[in-house]
């Protein structure tokens, strides 16, 4: 079995690697959400079954704040030094 170890001072190897890949998890959620305000407010007819412009950019502000709020979440309570 492999050793978990890596040189990052001592610190797990899966432990660093499952950070990393939540980091970018939450960080692609969230730039996923940006993009489709941007989109909406560039083209707010783009959208047909979305009548509701304002309903639905805040939906999207919604899942924006989620996912930034796990990824402070993340960054404050499970450093990867």
């Amino acid at each position: 079995m492999a050793n978990l170890k890596n040189l990052n001072n001592g610190r797990p190897y899966m432990r660093t690697r499952l950070i990393e890949a939540t980091r970018d998890h939450l960080a692609s959620h969230i730039r996923k959400h940006v993009m489709n305000v941007e989109v909406m407010l560039a083209n707010p007819i783009v959208i047909p079954e979305h009548t509701d412009i304002m309903a639905a950019i805040e939906n999207e502000l919604a899942h924006i704040s989620e996912y930034h709020d796990k990824l402070e979440v993340l960054e404050h309570y499970f450093k990867d030094e």
